[in-house]
Protein backbone atom coordinates (compact mmCIF):
# COMPACT_ATOMS: atom_id res chain seq x y z
CA UNK A 1 0.00 0.00 0.00
CA UNK A 2 1.36 3.27 -0.68
CA UNK A 3 2.38 5.25 2.17
CA UNK A 4 0.11 7.96 1.66
CA UNK A 5 -3.15 6.01 1.56
CA UNK A 6 -2.13 4.19 4.76
CA UNK A 7 -1.31 7.02 6.78
CA UNK A 8 -5.02 7.89 6.20
CA UNK A 9 -5.90 4.10 6.71
CA UNK A 10 -3.94 3.87 9.97
CA UNK A 11 -5.83 7.38 10.99
CA UNK A 12 -8.87 6.74 10.25
CA UNK A 13 -8.74 3.27 11.82
CA UNK A 14 -7.21 5.13 14.93
CA UNK A 15 -9.79 8.06 15.31
CA UNK A 16 -12.74 4.91 15.58
CA UNK A 17 -10.84 3.29 17.93
CA UNK A 18 -10.11 6.62 20.15
CA UNK A 19 -14.27 7.62 19.14
CA UNK A 20 -14.98 3.99 20.64
CA UNK A 21 -13.31 4.54 23.89
CA UNK A 22 -14.18 8.03 24.28
CA UNK A 23 -10.50 9.28 24.42
CA UNK A 24 -8.48 11.64 23.84
CA UNK A 25 -5.28 12.07 22.24
CA UNK A 26 -2.16 14.90 21.46
CA UNK A 27 1.05 15.03 19.67
CA UNK A 28 4.77 16.52 20.30
CA UNK A 29 5.90 16.13 17.11
CA UNK A 30 9.94 17.32 15.97
CA UNK A 31 11.26 15.57 12.85
CA UNK A 32 7.31 14.70 11.59
CA UNK A 33 6.74 18.09 11.73
CA UNK A 34 2.92 17.74 12.83
CA UNK A 35 2.40 14.99 10.28
CA UNK A 36 1.20 12.78 12.80
CA UNK A 37 -1.54 15.34 13.98
CA UNK A 38 -2.51 16.17 10.09
CA UNK A 39 -3.26 12.48 9.16
CA UNK A 40 -5.63 12.48 12.71
CA UNK A 41 -7.00 15.94 12.01
CA UNK A 42 -7.49 14.84 8.14
CA UNK A 43 -10.09 12.35 9.15
CA UNK A 44 -13.85 13.86 9.24
CA UNK A 45 -15.19 13.70 12.81
CA UNK A 46 -11.51 14.35 14.28
CA UNK A 47 -12.97 16.81 16.67
CA UNK A 48 -13.93 14.11 18.85
CA UNK A 49 -10.49 12.87 19.73
CA UNK A 50 -8.20 15.44 19.25
CA UNK A 51 -7.95 19.42 20.42
CA UNK A 52 -4.69 20.20 20.27
CA UNK A 53 -1.22 19.30 19.45
CA UNK A 54 2.25 20.71 19.44
CA UNK A 55 5.25 20.65 16.73
CA UNK A 56 8.16 21.58 18.93
CA UNK A 57 11.07 21.65 16.54
CA UNK A 58 13.73 23.54 18.02
CA UNK A 59 15.17 22.56 21.87
CA UNK A 60 13.99 25.96 22.73
CA UNK A 61 10.57 25.03 21.44
CA UNK A 62 10.51 21.69 23.35
CA UNK A 63 11.71 23.27 27.05
CA UNK A 64 9.09 26.20 26.65
CA UNK A 65 6.11 24.37 25.18
CA UNK A 66 6.59 21.23 26.85
CA UNK A 67 8.68 21.17 29.85
CA UNK A 68 11.30 19.15 28.14
CA UNK A 69 14.46 19.77 30.60
CA UNK A 70 17.42 21.62 29.28
CA UNK A 71 19.88 19.28 30.74
CA UNK A 72 18.25 16.29 29.61
CA UNK A 73 18.80 17.95 25.60
CA UNK A 74 22.22 19.04 26.72
CA UNK A 75 23.18 15.24 27.77
CA UNK A 76 21.41 13.34 25.84
CA UNK A 77 20.24 15.13 22.79
CA UNK A 78 16.49 16.12 21.40
CA UNK A 79 16.85 12.55 19.60
CA UNK A 80 16.39 10.06 22.98
CA UNK A 81 15.05 8.09 24.81
CA UNK A 82 14.86 10.57 27.34
CA UNK A 83 13.37 13.79 25.72
CA UNK A 84 10.49 11.57 23.84
CA UNK A 85 9.90 10.64 27.03
CA UNK A 86 9.49 13.75 28.55
CA UNK A 87 8.07 15.32 25.68
CA UNK A 88 4.83 12.43 26.57
CA UNK A 89 4.75 14.09 29.72
CA UNK A 90 5.16 17.61 29.30
CA UNK A 91 2.19 17.59 26.23
CA UNK A 92 -0.15 15.34 28.45
CA UNK A 93 0.18 17.87 31.13
CA UNK A 94 -0.47 20.82 28.81
CA UNK A 95 -3.50 19.40 27.25
CA UNK A 96 -4.92 16.67 29.74
CA UNK A 97 -4.90 14.18 27.04
CA UNK A 98 -5.70 10.43 27.44
CA UNK A 99 -3.22 9.22 25.15
CA UNK A 100 0.26 10.91 23.92
CA UNK A 101 2.34 10.45 20.37
CA UNK A 102 5.96 11.92 20.94
CA UNK A 103 8.06 11.72 18.08
CA UNK A 104 11.98 13.21 17.32
CA UNK A 105 14.19 12.04 14.99
CA UNK A 106 17.03 12.77 12.20
CA UNK A 107 14.89 13.21 9.06
CA UNK A 108 17.98 14.07 6.80
CA UNK A 109 19.92 14.41 4.47
CA UNK A 110 22.34 16.17 6.69
CA UNK A 111 22.63 16.39 10.92
CA UNK A 112 23.37 12.43 11.35
CA UNK A 113 26.31 11.14 12.92
CA UNK A 114 27.41 7.48 13.34
CA UNK A 115 26.39 7.56 17.06
CA UNK A 116 22.78 9.02 15.42
CA UNK A 117 21.99 8.47 11.52
CA UNK A 118 20.00 9.95 9.49
CA UNK A 119 16.82 8.10 9.62
CA UNK A 120 16.78 7.73 13.33
CA UNK A 121 13.51 8.18 15.09
CA UNK A 122 12.98 8.15 18.87
CA UNK A 123 8.92 7.39 19.68
CA UNK A 124 7.22 7.24 23.03
CA UNK A 125 3.53 6.26 23.45
CA UNK A 126 1.31 7.96 26.57
CA UNK A 127 -1.49 5.90 27.35
CA UNK A 128 -2.84 6.64 30.81
CA UNK A 129 0.33 5.91 33.13
CA UNK A 130 2.11 3.75 31.09
CA UNK A 131 4.91 4.62 29.03
CA UNK A 132 5.56 2.78 25.79
CA UNK A 133 9.24 3.77 24.02
CA UNK A 134 10.61 2.39 21.25
CA UNK A 135 13.17 3.71 18.09
CA UNK A 136 13.49 2.80 14.74
CA UNK A 137 15.95 3.54 11.76
CA UNK A 138 14.21 4.50 8.66
CA UNK A 139 15.74 4.75 5.08
CA UNK A 140 14.69 6.88 2.49
CA UNK A 141 14.54 10.80 1.28
CA UNK A 142 13.45 13.02 3.68
CA UNK A 143 10.26 12.68 2.54
CA UNK A 144 10.23 8.74 2.88
CA UNK A 145 11.78 9.04 6.84
CA UNK A 146 9.10 11.17 7.47
CA UNK A 147 6.02 9.10 6.22
CA UNK A 148 7.17 5.96 7.59
CA UNK A 149 7.80 7.53 11.10
CA UNK A 150 4.26 8.70 10.88
CA UNK A 151 2.94 5.35 9.82
CA UNK A 152 5.25 3.79 12.47
CA UNK A 153 3.67 6.40 15.59
CA UNK A 154 0.04 5.57 14.49
CA UNK A 155 0.61 1.70 14.13
CA UNK A 156 1.90 1.69 17.65
CA UNK A 157 -0.69 3.54 19.48
CA UNK A 158 -3.39 1.36 17.45
CA UNK A 159 -1.09 -1.67 19.16
CA UNK A 160 -0.82 -0.12 22.46
CA UNK A 161 -4.61 0.70 23.16
CA UNK A 162 -5.41 -2.57 21.56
Amino acid sequence: MELHQEIKTLAAQLGAILTDKCLWITTAESCTGGGVSYALTDTPGSSAYIDRAFVTYSNQAKQDLLGVNEQTLIEHGAVSEQTVLEMTKGVCTVTNADVAIAVSGIAGPGGGSSEKPVGLVWFCIKIADKHYASKQVFTGNRAEIRSQAIVYALKQVIDKIN
